[in-house]
Parts: structure tokens; C-alpha cells; sequence
């Protein structure tokens, strides 16, 4: 398509966090965010699922609700979502016309060119406010502070759902420094919902939250109660200041997903109380089971189980293996990873191969990844048993005639990888 060609044309200009450029370029477009109700949501692992919640619980609830989130898995309309719709060609095509034509208005004038990532985000802007959303979710894509969604001067609520280590190029070195870099969507009195629980990072949210006369909401005080926990997700018991939250069930598995599930109910509660929204208890319940994020313990298949996460640093392995050994125990287990050459090889290697000792190393689809042989050479010396393939679909044909006979095929290290192999088995 047209549009996200052009789009891509800004990948050239890198990923260069700051505000500035967003500001001009969005003021040349009316500024369509000031209009929107927005729930902004940040962290290192988690914040796509805490979206999801939110996203459907408010549907079912009758709202008209804007979804935005990176990255795709499959196709770039992923990215913007409006009433349980991605958006279509024509609506891109249209919005993109707009903020392209102000983008190269930007550059005439001698201003710097709008990066890649604040082209999409000023297109959703506008797309979301033309559409009249209700409530807008908005992902953050990189740390917070200088991130092109932080343009938003009063959201409805903040949330950070999680901080560890990734991005250190970028983000800092220190969970210290990058708690203050996330903590950088905390605006002037709006409240915070945080479910970090380093106390390290923690004390920086909470320092910020404080300076910024914010409430601050503790999400990791919260206890519930699992009583079923499968693949297939978990069901659990809660109270929230109060209000029972018995008998949630979700459709994501894994007990950091009960986390994501908790944290999303916490804020949807925080502005129930504060009467900003009105949600009914049996629709809220309904879009919490509907909940589905591509990409994260997504299964694919059965006979075998093909599982599909995209866990690409050191926290969403251990998620990941956590999940399994819970799911899946005493199960053979085959797993196909791929990953990026900058992420902790070392402490996501030792996650998977606490997984399982066979391996099938692939390659993303993208400059960043790691070659396969040296992804190979690694679990090699780890102890593991690992195969090369030269493609993603050599890959998937490898791990369904593999010696191993396995009962699960899990697809792990990037979600490039992953949006490679779901591509390849849609059209299996």
C-alpha cells in the first residue's frame, strides 16, 4: 500500500526520542490528541496485555474505544485499532495523506524530520479524534518520557506496568534510571497505577508521583487468589479498596498475566470510583475473557501444541518459562527461537534452556538479528541440542518432522520471528 510505504520512508531518520518534532508536527494538524480522553499506559514487559484488557473490558461496556500499540505482528493496521476493527486501507490511506503532506511542510520549513514512529503516532492522533473515540489506549513504544504518545498533557490515568532491564542504550543502565525514564508519562495531578515491585524502581515512580501531586495507586499490594491456571489462561479472586473482583476469568496464560489482569482492573476500578466511566460488572468480566494479544503464549495448534510468544528479553523469558513449567510439565518440548543481536543473549538463553535442551535457531526478519549459527553456538554450549535453519519456513517444515517427536513446538526470542511464523501458518 501506498500510505505505509511512504511511511517507512521515515525509517531513515532512526528512532530519536524527544518531543519537540511531534509538538510542531501535530500543531500543524490541529492538534487532534488535546480532544482525547486517553489511558496511557507504560513499561517494560506487559503493557501491550494491560492495553488489551482495557481495550475490550471498555468495549463490552459500550464505548466507543482507540487502540494504539507497537509493533505488528502480521500487518502495519494492527497498530491502530477503533471498535474492534484495525484500521482500514482507506482510513490510512486518508490519514496519512494529511500528516505526510505536514511532515514534508515541517522539513520545508527547516524544522527536523518527524521520525518514523511520531509519523504513525500523529496518523492514529488524528485518526482516533476524526473517529470521536470515547477513550483512547495508548502504548507507549520506547521509555516514556521522550516518547512520541507523551505529547498527551492530561490523560485520564497513567499506568507503568512493569520495569526491568531492556533498551539500556537507550533507557539507562540502572532500573533507577530506567523507572525514570517510564515514570516520565507522570503528568501534574493525574493518578498513577503502578505495579512495579523493585523497590528500587518503585521509590523513583513513587518520588515522581509525589513531586507531581499525583495519587499514587500500588498495585503490588493487591492480592488475589488463583484458583484455575491452564493454558488456556486462569481464573482468580480479588477485592479492590473494597469492590470484589471474585471469579475473573482470562484467556491469557501465565500468573504475570493475572498481574496484567490485575493491574488493568485496578485502573478501570480507580475511574469507575472517580466516575469517569460506568461499566457494568458482567460486560467488564466478558471483555476481560475476550482479551487476546497476539504473539504472547498464543496457541497456534494442537498434536502437537504450537505456541507462539514473542519473549525477547530477560524478564519475558523467565515469564515464559514460568508458564511452561506450569502448563506443560513433563512435556517434550521443541523450541525454535530467533532473537536480536542487542538483547541479554546470555540470561534469555538460560531461561529457555530451562525450557528444554532441544533447539531449532532461526533468524527475525530484521538488520538487528542475531545470526543463527551464532544463536546455535550459544545453547550448544549451554548444554543443548540445537539445529540451524536458514529461514523461518525451513524452521517451522524442521520442527514438524523433528527427531524429537516433540509434544510442544514453542516459538520464542522476537516478535519479528513470531510475526514470520504466523504468516507461514495461516497459509499452511
Amino acid at each position: 500500500m501506498d500510505a505505509i510505504k511512504r511511511i517507512h520512508e521515515f525509517e531513515r531518520f532512526g528512532s530519536v526520542l524527544g518531543l519537540e518534532r511531534m509538538e510542531i508536527l501535530l500543531a500543524k494538524l490541529g492538534n487532534p490528541h488535546r480532544d482525547l480522553k486517553a489511558i496511557h499506559v507504560a513499561g517494560t514487559n506487559g503493557k501491550g496485555s494491560v492495553c488489551r484488557y482495557l481495550y475490550e473490558a471498555l468495549q463490552e461496556n459500550g464505548y466507543r474505544v482507540g487502540l494504539y500499540i507497537s509493533p505488528f505482528i502480521r500487518r502495519f493496521n494492527e497498530r491502530i485499532q477503533f471498535d474492534g476493527q484495525e484500521i482500514s486501507d482507506e482510513d490510512l490511506e486518508s490519514c496519512s495523506r494529511k500528516v505526510l503532506e505536514k511532515a514534508e511542510e515541517m522539513v520545508r520549513e527547516g524544522a527536523d524530520s518527524p521520525t518514523e514512529f511520531e509519523v504513525v503516532t500523529a496518523i492514529a492522533f488524528l485518526y482516533f479524534a476524526e473517529k470521536k473515540a470515547d477513550f483512547v489506549i495508548l502504548e507507549v513504544g520506547l521509555g516514556g518520557r521522550g516518547d512520541s504518545t507523551n505529547v498527551v498533557e492530561k490523560p485520564l490515568i497513567s499506568i507503568i506496568t512493569s520495569i526491568s532491564y531492556d533498551h539500556m542504550d537507550r533507557l539507562g543502565s540502572t532500573l533507577e534510571e530506567i523507572a525514570g525514564e517510564k515514570a516520565g508519562i507522570i503528568k501534574d495531578g493525574v493518578p498513577v497505577v503502578s505495579n512495579v515491585d523493585q523497590r528500587e524502581a518503585a521509590a523513583v515512580i513513587a518520588r515522581i508521583a509525589y513531586q507531581k501531586g499525583c495519587v499514587l495507586y500500588d498495585a503490588t499490594k493487591l492480592r488475589y487468589a488463583v484458583w484455575e491456571e491452564t493454558a488456556g489462561g486462569s481464573s482468580f479472586d480479588m477485592e479492590i479498596y473494597g469492590t470484589d473482583y471474585s471469579g475473573v476469568r482470562i484467556c491469557m496464560a501465565g500468573k504475570h498475566q493475572v498481574e496484567n489482569a490485575k493491574t488493568a482492573l485496578l485502573a478501570l476500578e480507580i475511574l469507575r470510583k472517580k466516575g469517569l466511566i460506568n461499566v457494568h460488572r458482567d460486560n467488564l468480566y466478558r471483555g476481560m475473557e475476550k482479551a487476546r494479544q497476539p504473539g504472547r503464549f498464543e496457541i497456534a495448534g494442537e498434536e502437537p501444541y504450537l505456541i507462539l510468544d514473542g519473549a525477547h528479553n530477560a524478564a519475558g523469558a523467565e515469564a515464559l518459562r514460568e508458564t511452561m513449567k506450569c502448563c506443560f510439565p513433563e512435556r517434550r518440548i521443541l523450541m525454535v527461537v530467533g532473537m536480536l543481536a542487542d538483547k541479554e543473549i546470555d540470561k534469555i538463553t538460560d531461561s529457555f534452556c530451562e525450557i528444554t535442551d532441544q533447539f531449532i535457531a532461526a533468524e527475525p526478519d530484521n538488520p538487528r538479528k542475531l545470526p543463527a549459527r551464532e544463536l546455535a553456538r550459544i545453547l550448544k554450549e549451554k548444554g543443548a541440542a540445537c539445529e540451524i535453519a536458514e529461514s523461518a519456513g525451513q524452521a517451522v517444515r524442521m520442527a514438524r518432522s523433528h527427531k524429537s517427536e516433540p509434544e510442544v513446538v514453542l516459538f520464542a526470542g522476537s516478535l519479528y520471528l513470531i510475526g514470520s511464523v504466523k504468516e507461514i501458518l495461516n497459509h499452511v
